[in-house]
């Protein structure tokens, strides 16, 4: 192949523009133009710029694409190969780049023409069958020397072959168009897109112009346009297709325990039995660790995932996992692969511990659910020191980890219980709610068992050991080789920090005390701050206050002397335990007839008969289910039963502050008189157009189970009567506190 050659005098083109070369002085050239301008070029820049190209000379010779000859059938690369022969024998008499012999009479340069030796060239390949003339020949070398082997090449073989082959360029805009305006609307069929098609041509090109193809034809034109490309499919694949990031992916990658940690909620896919044989889903919030792969925390609530659940997982996290009763001794950390003996020698709590990592988290990566972004949960991450990164808006591969980890839970775990329901109606039994029988703290306690046993040793491909690469770990594993490189420090919580945790709100003190969601929390310890500005000047003189939704009946107020528990007044006229949606619920059916204060009563009254009625079975199923998502809800956030008795010395007084270490107590009753216990007890017979049924269950039959209620609520802080007083009202003993007590996490320490 004959090459370009530079001299001095030599014109060419470069970087857009007309040069001619004026000198060449070893590796560099200058070049000057028609105007006078000059530059001094290195020659290998000057030959490798894709604009650099010499005037009267050949193309800069190229490399043959070796990857596209290969591709090609084996036919048109024999064909090709075999041209290269003719043309190199007819520019040099010889058919291969070595020239070994002599050339043959007719293909001789010395003496014969080029035009002689092309002629020879044609009569010799038409003889062979391939019908050749002499401007074949002579087009086969011209294209050979501008673009080599791959130019001799069959064209029809080198153009690239459309999906849609040579189907009218309007009507693929149109399907382009019409895909993409329809991805965020519900499914559609094949034959609804083919009229809307046929509508867009009519109205930018005219009726009768662009005819629309027949349906088998518009089919495949649409699928080749629309395959892959997230425009066909279910609503949810379009939408899950449309978050994606913009490639390249930047792959996630956690080196050490906690230095990324994902928080996500999901509804599970199993039915459970909430109360009075009710079910209803239930959803589940985890913690993932991106390094070892651990759920370090999973708690079920009833549907409706809520900022003190989001709050309560990064509580989980820092606390051990104890074993329970029932679980079998294979299930602790003493006889798994983690270090146990070291760590507990760091840690006390570990020492009865089950098999699950304990992880303080650097940063959590959350969604832009309302329940990850609110305020309570951003500062709860602030109090513990712990970064909070949201991902995109519905960006859903952003938290590829922790959605695998969910689709596994129910492979592993949701598929084999009763009341297994599927992903999807489509997938559910028919008798998916006769076979619910699990409660949501059995369902919790059988979660959290499948999570040490059946997740925590399951080997993951993604882990591996730096110094085995080819052995895969599973996550107690992994946990074990990083903790023994980056340490652990154990960090303990005390009761402040779990109410640290809870929802906040900035809530002023009035002389009624403190309202907020139609409920008036009161308490003398409010007194000297009644009517008073907070030091909080950029919260407009509020108060901190935090509250706890799975139990309206108490909020904590942060007072210069520290944390004061402040009831609801109306706590004791309402003996079931519920919370802030079933209190809402409630709300929206009362109707205000009255004062503010009557009008709150009455809603403590009817929330009250709501309960009982439901409890007894009576009622509509809405009333039912609500007040049992209530009980369901408050199972679990009760508190374990305390059995350290040196804990505190003195009963507690159901008034004072419950279980809150640093904060301040008052006396049962102040010196004027005021009753922490008074409530609306006196009014609870007043029910305003019950029925007799009602009225007679309220009066009689209910008392007594209202007593035994109070009994069962008593009866675990009975036992343990140096704790805490046995002779206390039911909404005394709950403390509240989200899957802990407080107390027995400071005993530990």
């Amino acid at each position: 192949m004959r090459q370009a050659v530079i001299e001095v005098g030599a014109r060419l083109s470069y970087d857009g523009r007309a040069w001619t070369v004026a000198v060449l002085e070893g590796a560099r050239a200058t070049l000057v133009t028609d105007e006078g301008a000059s530059v001094v070029v290195l020659l290998s820049y000057l030959f490798t710029d894709p604009s650099f190209e010499v005037e009267g000379g050949p193309a800069p010779g190229r490399v043959p694409p070796l990857g596209l000859l290969e591709a090609l059938p084996e036919q048109l690369r024999e064909r090709a190969l075999a041209w290269q022969r003719h043309v190199r024998e007819v520019e040099t008499g010889f058919p291969d780049a070595v020239g070994q012999g002599a050339p043959r009479e007719q293909f001789d340069p010395a003496v014969r023409s080029l035009a002689q030796r092309e002629r020879a060239k044609a009569e010799e390949l038409t003889a062979a069958g391939w019908t050749v003339s002499v401007a074949t020949v002579r087009r086969m070398r011209a294209r050979y020397r501008r673009e080599g082997l791959w130019g001799l090449v069959d064209g029809r073989a080198r153009r690239g072959r459309s999906a849609v082959g040579r189907a009218d360029e309007r009507v693929i805009a149109a399907i382009r168009q019409v895909l993409e305006e329809q991805r965020e609307r519900s499914t559609g069929t094949l034959v609804r897109l083919r009229r809307q098609v046929g509508w867009l041509l009519e109205q930018e090109h005219g009726a009768g112009v662009v005819a629309v193809p027949l349906a088998s034809t518009f089919n495949r034109l649409v699928h080749a346009v629309a395959d892959g490309q997230g425009l066909l499919g279910t609503a949810v694949q379009r939408r899950w297709h449309a978050s994606r990031p913009a490639p390249p992916f930047t792959p996630t990658v956690a080196l050490r325990p906690g230095e990324l940690v994902m928080l996500d909620s999901t509804p599970l896919d199993v039915l459970a039995v909430l109360d009075d044989g009710v079910s209803g889903r239930v959803e589940l919030s985890i913690a993932l660790d991106v390094a070892t792969r651990s759920i370090c925390a999973a708690v079920l609530r009833p549907v409706g995932t809520r900022s003190v659940d989001a709050a309560t997982l990064l509580a989980q996290m820092l606390v051990p996992a104890q074993m329970r009763p029932g679980w079998d001794k294979a299930l602790s950390m003493r006889r798994s692969v983690i270090p146990h003996a070291q760590l507990s020698a760091l840690d006390p709590r570990l020492e009865q511990a089950a098999a699950r990592p304990v992880i303080m988290p650097e940063t959590v990566v959350v969604d832009q659910g309302r329940v990850y972004v609110s305020a309570s949960f951003v500062s709860a991450c602030e109090s513990l020191g712990v970064s909070v990164q949201p991902v995109p808006p519905a960006n859903g591969p952003a938290k590829g980890n922790v959605e695998r980890t969910f689709r596994a839970i129910a492979d592993g775990f949701s598929q084999y219980l009763p009341g297994h329901t599927g992903s999807d109606v489509s997938q559910r039994g028919t008798a998916a709610e006769q076979d619910a029988c699990w409660s949501l703290a059995q369902l919790q306690d059988l979660l959290d068992e499948w999570v040490i046993c059946g997740w925590q040793e399951r080997r993951h491909e993604a882990l591996r050991h730096p110094m085995m690469p080819q052995v895969a770990l599973c996550p107690n594993e992994m946990w074990a080789a990083l903790v023994a490189v980056t340490g652990h420090v154990p960090v303990p919580l005390s009761a402040d920090d779990y109410v640290e945790l809870l929802p906040l709100r900035w809530q002023a003190v009035n002389d009624y005390g403190i309202r907020f969601g139609y409920r008036t929390y009161d308490h003398p310890g409010l007194n000297p701050y009644r009517r008073r500005r907070s030091p909080r000047a950029d919260k407009n003189g509020r108060w901190e206050v935090h509250h706890n939704p799975y139990d309206p009946n108490r909020v904590w107020v942060r007072l210069p002397e520290g944390w004061l528990e402040v009831p609801w007044i109306h706590a004791a006229a309402v003996r079931r335990p519920f919370t802030a949606f079933t209190f809402d619920h409630v709300r929206r059916t009362v109707q205000r007839r009255q004062g503010r204060e009557e009008h709150e009563a009455a809603i403590a009254q009817a929330l009250d008969a709501l309960l009982r009625r439901a409890g007894q079975g009576l009622g509509s199923r809405r009333e039912r289910t609500v007040a049992a998502r209530a009980q369901a809800a408050a199972q679990m956030t009760d508190p374990s039963p305390i059995t350290a008795p040196q804990q505190r010395s003195a009963p507690l007084a159901p008034g004072a502050s419950y279980g809150l270490p640093g904060s301040f107590t008052l006396p049962h009753q102040d010196p004027d008189g005021w009753d922490a216990d008074d409530s609306t007890d006196d009014t609870e017979d007043d029910h305003d157009g019950e029925s007799d049924l009602l009225a007679a269950l309220i009066e009689g039959q209910d008392a007594a189970a209202g007593h035994a209620d109070k009994t069962e609520a008593t009866g675990p802080r009975a036992e343990t009567a140096p704790y805490q007083a046995a002779e206390q009202t039911p909404a005394a003993t709950r403390a509240g506190m989200p899957l802990y007590d407080p107390h027995q996490e400071a005993q530990a320490w």
